[in-house]
């Protein structure tokens, strides 16, 4: 009869625990994938370097609030699908495939980046110029 109270007891709390395990897996697919594309130092230009990376996002996808190293001068190019973006206090604007915008040096802030699709995937090729001591901080998440 114990053995039977703590087998219930253990799938029970196995139970309880499902639901929160299963929103966990369903947030960590909502996230951005992201992948090193180059990286180069900038031969004439001393102390700067090129980076590029690709971000890939699900259907119904997004990044975290962020912001990007202050010396970063940033080119995002849709590879595919359309994103939603907002840079700083500007306007929520929507790139699809073939479309690019530029982000002046300074820290810019993005509070909206994600797939603006909920049922296609989205990618997008964010090349960087950067001072090369920043190369390794690209992207600061809010918490």
């Amino acid at each position: 009869m114990k053995i039977r109270s703590i087998a219930l007891a253990a799938t029970l709390t196995a139970m309880a625990a499902w639901p929160s395990f299963v929103s966990v897996e369903a947030a960590a697919q909502e996230r951005q994938t992201i992948t090193p594309a180059f990286q180069e130092a900038i031969p004439n230009i001393p102390g700067k370097s090129l980076i590029g990376i690709v971000v890939s996002y699900p259907p119904g996808g997004k990044s975290p609030a962020h912001s990007h190293a202050r010396s970063a001068f940033i080119t995002g190019y849709v590879l595919s699908g359309s994103i939603r973006s907002r840079v700083n206090d500007g306007k929520t604007q929507v790139f699809r495939a073939g479309q690019h915008w530029t982000e002046p040096p300074g820290g810019a802030h993005h509070p909206i980046s994600e797939n603006a699709s909920a049922t296609e995937p989205a990618s997008l090729l964010a090349i960087f110029v950067v001072d090369t001591d920043d190369a390794g901080r690209l992207t600061i998440y809010e918490q």
